[in-house]
């Protein structure tokens, strides 16, 4: 199987920087133990096996955006370094034009949840726009989050990079660039609805 995260095994895409970084976490070279603060750093009980792969639970029936369910299960729970394929979050789900709704609108940021337990994980954009954010995505082909993105509270980051839910999803990984800490983040993983009967604001 190949790295889907990583267009250099599957894509004739040229290769740049990000993307380069991306195949060394990956395939674990780097030697990264722990993440400067705010990241919260957890250990690998938090993956062992559970009733569905690493959860306690499969995916959500009914995901945002139009994302593959098969998919999310997958990447989700049965999975710790493969990813959808670059740019799916783009080309293969309904997410740009929710965000340019969302622009139209005036609404300066909105909520990611887990695709399994509907647990918020992310909140974006913060201290940039959406342009910023769609951006800065798109060229290293998921969805990126900074630090003051992630709701801490659900989220944990492995020595290796892994970041995952504290519930046991498989989110993406953390690539450090130089602005600081980077969470590459699969799109089928955030694409769940709010638990507990949390108003969604879709």
């Amino acid at each position: 199987m190949v790295c889907r995260r990583c267009p250099l095994l599957h894509q004739k895409v040229q290769m740049n920087l990000s993307q380069l970084l991306c195949f060394i976490y990956i395939l674990g070279l780097t030697s990264a133990k722990t993440y400067p603060p705010p990241c919260v750093m957890g250990d690998e009980s938090i993956m062992r096996k559970k009733a569905h792969g690493t959860s306690e639970t499969p995916v959500q029936e009914k995901l945002k955006w139009g994302v593959d369910r098969k998919i999310a299960d997958r990447i989700c729970n049965f999975n710790r370094h493969y990813a959808e394929n670059w740019g799916y979050w783009r080309e293969s789900s309904t997410f740009i034009s929710d965000v340019s709704k969302r622009v139209k609108e005036g609404k300066d940021s909105m909520t990611f949840y887990d695709s399994n337990t509907g647990k918020p994980l992310f909140i974006a954009p913060k201290g940039r726009s959406f342009e910023d954010f769609v951006s800065e995505s798109t060229s290293h082909g998921w969805p990126s989050f900074r630090d003051d993105e992630v709701v801490w509270e659900n989220v944990r980051c492995l020595k290796d990079g892994e970041t995952v839910s504290v519930d046991g999803t498989h989110l993406g990984h953390n690539l450090p660039d130089r602005k600081g800490s980077r969470y590459c983040i699969n799109l089928v993983s955030i694409a769940g609805y709010p638990s507990n009967g949390v108003k969604d604001e879709v």
